[in-house]
C-alpha cells in the first residue's frame, strides 16, 4: 500500500488537486481555530487549508511523497505543519488533544477501519469535533460507470450510515447523510459519486 500512494504521488502533479474538499472547508470554518489532526492526509491539501484558516495541523501518511509535496504546498501558502509518515498502527499521540478530526476520503482496510475510528476518539477531546468524508458502499455503481471519479476498492473499505453510527456512536449527530455529489478535485475525483458526509461532537461526559 505505501508503495502505491508512493507512486501516485511522486509526480509534480498534485493527483487531487492544491484546494481544499469542499465539505471539509466549509465545515472546518464554522469551528474557532484550534488543534486538528488530519490522517491519511496525503499531498497535504486539507492539512495546509487548515493551517492557512489559523489552525495547528498534525497530518499523517503512509506516503513520504505525499509528506513531501505537503511541504511544497505550505511553503508556496506560507503556513507549516506537523506532518508524520508512517502506519497509524505505529503512531502515537496524546490521548485528548485536539479540537478536530478531519477524515477526508481517509479509506482504511476493512479489518482496520472500525480500530483507527476508535483510536482517533481517545484522540479528540471531549467536545471535540468529526468531519468526515468518504466513498459509500453505492460508489462502486459509480465508478463503474465513470473511472475518472475514483474510489477503487473493496466494497468493505467503503462506508455506510450505520457504519458510522456505529464507529462514532458516542457522538451528537450534527449531520450525517449518504449523498451523490459531483467531484472536482484535481485528476483522480472526476465525476459524479456516492458519499457519507458526517460531522458528529464527541459527548463530553465520556471517560
Amino acid at each position: 500500500m505505501k508503495e502505491l500512494w508512493n507512486e501516485r504521488y511522486k509526480n509534480q502533479e498534485f493527483v487531487y488537486g492544491k484546494d481544499p474538499n469542499l465539505f471539509f472547508k466549509e465545515w472546518l470554518k464554522k469551528f474557532k481555530p484550534g488543534s486538528i489532526l488530519m490522517p491519511a492526509d496525503g499531498e497535504g491539501r486539507n492539512g495546509v487549508f487548515a493551517a492557512r484558516m489559523g489552525w495547528k495541523v498534525t497530518s499523517f501518511d503512509l506516503s513520504v511523497e505525499g509528506r513531501t509535496k505537503a511541504f511544497q504546498l505550505a511553503k508556496e501558502k506560507g503556513v507549516t505543519l506537523d506532518y508524520r509518515v508512517g502506519d497509524f498502527d505505529q503512531l502515537q499521540f496524546e490521548r485528548e488533544s485536539f479540537d478536530v478530526v478531519g477524515l477526508v476520503f481517509a479509506h482504511f482496510s476493512a479489518e482496520k477501519k472500525s480500530i483507527f475510528h476508535k483510536k482517533l476518539n481517545d484522540y479528540l477531546k471531549p467536545g471535540g469535533i468529526i468531519i468526515f468524508e468518504a466513498f459509500s458502499k453505492k460508489h462502486l455503481n459509480y465508478y463503474k460507470l465513470n473511472p475518472k471519479v475514483g474510489g477503487r476498492m473493496g466494497k468493505d473499505m467503503l462506508f455506510s450510515e450505520a457504519e458510522i453510527m456505529t464507529d462514532f456512536e458516542n457522538y451528537e449527530k450534527i449531520r450525517l447523510q449518504e449523498e451523490e455529489i459531483q467531484l472536482n478535485e484535481g485528476k483522480n475525483h472526476i465525476g459524479r459519486g456516492s458519499v457519507i458526509r458526517f460531522v458528529g461532537r464527541k459527548v463530553a461526559n465520556q471517560n
